[in-house]
């Protein structure tokens, strides 16, 4: 395992990059439309060419049984992450527009985003192919229940096209193609890579966008608002290490690593960009997702510091 300063060098770069959108539209580089033109954008193009590049991996026996370990761990932890954003949230004394960001906020994480620059960090390539295949149920559920979760009093919203929508139709295509003996044409597979890879800095800048929108007195409000510190503490630390009773079953060491730090990521840009199309509190959303990314900062060390205590008693 790497030293922890090599987390901080590869958060870096995607602090400048939301830095970058701040100023812009401070500078007003970015009209009043641009964070609408770049949400649609990233949900319907980028972001689907990055899951269809990600799920392109060469298919094995011991590939399978990791993604069957995968899938269980991820299973696990995002059904503990609704049935507590769940109860949370009809609890939380907040108006309706900011109970589905609250919800979204404790339950999705930035996991294709940081998470692809942080296990890279630590394991290459091979911690990639572990990466896209504990994102897939977490892709699943973040293009239908958390689209749901915005959309749940809303009668117009066309359920045919919640559950059709590109996000889900990519993670389909590619996990079929990734146990099928198929691949994709080099020329097109070089064509999502490079459009995918436009979604992490595309993402960032959106964040520094929305946050340049947030008015002084606002951020101070949100910054007292006692539920998007709960949702802080529940993503970044509890929910991640509740991944710790995998260390009695016989799972490799690499999984559960890349689980648990995939896990403790901030909050979801998509949280964001769900609440601006959707009509939630997008101040609200952008705060959360802002102060989560901030105190990963201090977090990943923390949790990335346990997994080194532990991993004698982790199995190879």
């Amino acid at each position: 395992m790497l030293s922890i300063s090599d987390f901080v060098l590869a958060m870096l770069p995607l602090y400048m990059m939301a830095m970058i959108g701040f100023t812009a539209r401070k500078l007003r580089v970015f009209n009043q439309h641009a964070n609408q033109v770049m949400t649609q954008l990233m949900l319907y193009v980028t972001l689907p060419a990055l899951i269809l590049f990600s799920l392109q991996t060469t298919y094995s026996i011991e590939l399978l049984i990791d993604f069957i370990w995968l899938v269980i761990m991820s299973i696990f932890v995002l059904s503990l992450s609704v049935f507590i954003a769940a109860r949370l949230r009809k609890k939380a004394a907040l108006p309706n527009e900011q109970k589905s960001v609250y919800e979204s906020l404790i339950i999705f994480g930035n996991q294709g985003f940081i998470g692809f620059a942080v296990i890279h960090i630590l394991m290459a390539e091979q911690g990639i192919i572990y990466l896209t295949i504990f994102n897939i149920c977490y892709l699943i559920l973040i293009w239908t229940y958390g689209i749901y979760i915005f959309t749940m009093h809303d009668r117009s919203v066309n359920w045919r096209m919640l559950f059709f929508n590109p996000g889900i139709l990519s993670t389909l295509v590619g996990v079929c193609m990734l146990f099928l003996p198929l691949s994709w044409p080099d020329i097109i597979l070089t064509t999502f890579e490079d459009v995918g890879k436009m979604t992490v800095p595309l993402s960032m800048i959106l964040i520094g966008s929305f946050l340049a929108d947030i008015r002084i007195k606002d951020f101070i409000q949100y910054g007292k608002n006692k539920y998007i510190w709960i949702a802080a503490i529940l993503k970044l630390m509890i929910i991640p290490l509740s991944l710790l009773v995998f260390i009695f079953l016989p799972v490799p060491r690499s999984l559960i690593i890349v689980a648990i730090l995939t896990a403790a990521m901030p909050s979801a840009t998509t949280t964001s960009v769900y609440a601006q199309k959707f009509g939630a509190d997008t101040s609200f959303a952008s705060f959360g997702v802002i102060l989560t990314t901030l105190l990963c900062f201090i977090t990943l060390p923390i949790i990335y510091t346990i997994l080194q205590w532990i991993q004698p008693f982790i199995s190879d």
